[in-house]
């Protein structure tokens, strides 16, 4: 399949399932805690989707939320397929992106040593 239909079937997806995340998902777990989809990959035979999603809120919340998400994958997935159409509608599976966590770490570490730096 062309590079080019899959990069924009994972683009679509990514914008459809922020949508539904958003405005059509009712799990009081999910509206509590600020999800983003980050990333969204697609195999090229465009049967199988994983969703990358990076969560705010408490530890507590991010597990609530994490529950809610997987039990409306198969809303999401009906969902997509009414608002894409696509020969096969693609089996979903969630991944946490913990990317922005990381960041954040690596950014203390870098503030950290600058005040290090400063106070030598």
């Amino acid at each position: 399949m062309s590079q080019l239909r899959v990069e924009k079937v994972q683009e679509f997806i990514k914008q459809e399932v922020s949508k539904i995340i958003l405005n059509d998902i009712k799990d009081p777990r999910v509206k509590d805690c600020m999800v983003t989809v980050t990333e969204v990959a697609v195999t090229g035979d465009l049967r199988n989707a994983k969703i990358y999603v990076s969560m705010m809120g408490s530890e507590e919340q991010n597990k609530a939320c994490w529950i809610g998400l997987n039990k409306a994958l198969g809303f999401m997935r009906s969902e997509i397929g009414k608002r894409i159409r696509l020969r096969f509608n693609p089996e979903l599976s969630l991944e946490i992106d913990k990317s922005l966590q990381y960041s954040a770490h690596i950014q203390t570490l870098l503030n950290q040593i600058q005040r290090d730096e400063q106070n030598r």
